[in-house]
């Protein structure tokens, strides 16, 4: 290579550097950190400051509460993912992650030149049934499931991610003071403060964040907003899939589940100290796998044997979430669900809706509905098997009934609740707002009937823009649904209104009102018809009136 040509190239790196946009070293509470930065375009580029690995929180003790991280000297260097919080494989035969997993990850945009300030926060909480997850998510070689930088980029926001705790080290409790519970939320409220207190730093907007999650991560971000211990810290809240008042979202007889978490270890179960006590010096890997989720021969629904999830603890959540909405008040508030969000739970209770081949009975969809609404007892199970079988006439097709399995699952763990949350958000509101919505973009899944809608998780890969990460393995319809998605909420998170802010939309979205139940229908065609009212009504009525009035069993 000519010298002169060497020297244009070096001096072209030099001038393209000197013009890039990154943050460098930043200060926060705990010492300096830097992490990478990345150039995305040729002729008109964006740049982006990513960083991985800051802790938010000390590395926690066993079933305690995690305290404040005490800081390290020099330049943390914050470039690689950490380990996930300790928990079972999928498999449950053995363990991942590590107890100190107390950190974060940030994506910072920078659209033009120079450096962004004063941007809307997103900060996510990731689902997993309160058992599995982490802040990056499943991955195939480096593409991770909640890589933040298609959000950020293309809606203009800083995105970050987190680990809390999960399973027993994250949930377990004694119903008492000697072992409280909702370890995974204070590391949720922790992870959510340290951003309030840091990020403007990285050129975010401590004003206006964001809490954003699906699934239990949903039901988290439903239950922080509800906290009085986030008052001031949350500006916004989207849950996707789950909310505080979801039938999994709130463990109700946690002693229940310590003293057989207990007895697997060796642990005395008579007495809460004594428990408490042996539990804190017990091998913790050994704790995490003495819970097993069964999937096989459940005598229940797989919804009635999620153990470990928040408690009621007078504190933390010092009521039933019900009782709470009013600390939500100033909170503008988006939720929704998958229309078939209840597919993946009724294919693990009742396996022949997805044989196609295979003949579903009348006989087992009663029973399934009896078993759902096993609380109720025999009386709740009839109601709902006429409710959820009004339309069958004499002889109904086999893909109506096997959808009205899937109805009935969506509707009693994710759908209802979701609607009786907005209801009271908005009830409660003063400033927030409220948006409801209901995600039908068909699972792409070939292992599915054709018949089959949005399964639970279906709409992570499109908030997450898989389809532009990873064009080869989506069509045309799935980028817009993925380009609406992340519009739909990169302007909500920056004006409280997902009409309003740096993206276009396909269609205005009404805000919830309780009178007319205004929600946005999302999917690949969206136009001023998907902008409906009263999403399953008759449903929602009978979940949340008849049913509920039923006396307990």
């Amino acid at each position: 290579m000519a010298p002169w040509i060497a020297v244009s190239l070096a001096l072209a790196g030099f001038l393209a550097a000197a013009h890039a946009a990154t943050l460098g070293v930043v200060y926060t509470e705990g010492g300096f950190v830097e992490g990478s930065s990345k150039k995305i375009g040729l002729l008109s580029p964006s740049y982006l400051d990513i960083f991985k690995g800051i802790p938010f929180a000390a590395p926690p003790g066993i079933l305690e509460k995690a305290g404040k991280h005490q800081g390290w000297s020099g330049t943390l260097k914050a470039t690689s993912y950490k380990p996930p919080c300790l928990q079972a494989t999928l498999s449950q035969t053995d363990t991942r992650g590590e107890l100190d997993c107390l950190y974060l990850n940030i994506w910072v945009p920078h659209p033009g030149k120079s450096v962004s300030t004063n941007l809307p926060v997103m900060v996510w909480i990731y689902g997993g049934a309160y058992l599995f997850g982490s802040a990056q998510g499943a991955n195939f070689l480096e593409n991770y499931l909640y890589d933040g930088e298609e959000l950020a980029l293309r809606g203009n926001a800083i995105v970050v991610t987190f680990n809390y705790r999960l399973g027993p080290l994250g949930f377990l409790s004694t119903g008492d003071a000697k072992l409280p519970g909702n370890y995974g939320l204070w590391d949720q409220h922790m992870a959510i403060a340290w951003v309030k207190r840091n990020i403007a730093a990285f050129g975010g907007n401590p004003d206006n964040l964001t809490i954003f999650g699906e699934s239990a991560g949903a039901a988290s971000v439903s239950l922080q907003t509800l906290s009085p211990y986030n008052t001031g810290l949350i500006k916004r809240a989207i849950s996707q899939s789950g909310v505080g008042l979801s039938p999994w979202a709130i463990q109700q007889d946690p002693l229940f589940w310590a003293k057989q978490v207990g007895a697997n270890v060796g642990c005395p179960v008579d007495d809460s100290a004594a428990l408490a006590n042996c539990l804190k010096i017990t091998d913790p890997r050994a704790v995490t796998l003495a819970y097993k989720l069964d999937l096989i021969n459940l005598q229940y629904p797989v919804v009635h044997y999620l153990a470990f999830s928040p408690v009621i603890d007078g504190d933390f959540i010092p009521d039933d979430p019900l009782n709470l909405f009013s600390n939500a008040a100033d909170i503008d508030y988006l939720a929704g669900v998958n229309n078939m969000d209840g597919h993946m739970f009724a294919g693990m209770d009742l396996s022949v809706i997805n044989k196609p081949l295979t003949d579903i009975k009348k006989e087992e969809v009663e029973k399934l509905v009896q078993e759902l609404t096993l609380p109720k007892g025999t009386l709740g199970g009839n109601l709902a098997y006429e409710v959820y079988t009004a339309n069958w006439g004499s002889n109904p097709s086999q893909e109506l009934m096997k959808k009205t399995v899937v109805d009935a699952e969506t509707d009693y763990i994710f759908l209802v609740p979701t609607q009786e949350a907005l209801a009271l958000h908005s009830m409660h509101a003063r400033s927030g707002k409220t948006y409801s919505y209901l995600f039908s973009h068909p699972s792409r899944m070939p292992i599915y009937p054709s018949w089959v809608g949005a399964d639970h998780a279906d709409d992570l890969q499109y908030i997450f823009g898989k389809p532009f990460k990873t064009p080869l393995g989506f069509r045309t319809q799935d980028r817009e649904v993925s380009a609406a998605l992340i519009a739909y909420w990169t302007n909500f998170a920056a004006t409280g209104d997902p009409n309003q802010g740096p993206s276009k939309v396909p269609t205005s979205w009404l805000p919830y009102s309780t009178q007319y139940g205004q929600y946005l229908e999302i999917n690949n065609n969206i136009t001023y018809n998907s902008v409906k009212q009263g999403l399953r009504s008759p449903y929602v009525r009978f979940w949340s009136h008849t049913y509920r009035n039923l006396p307990n069993l």
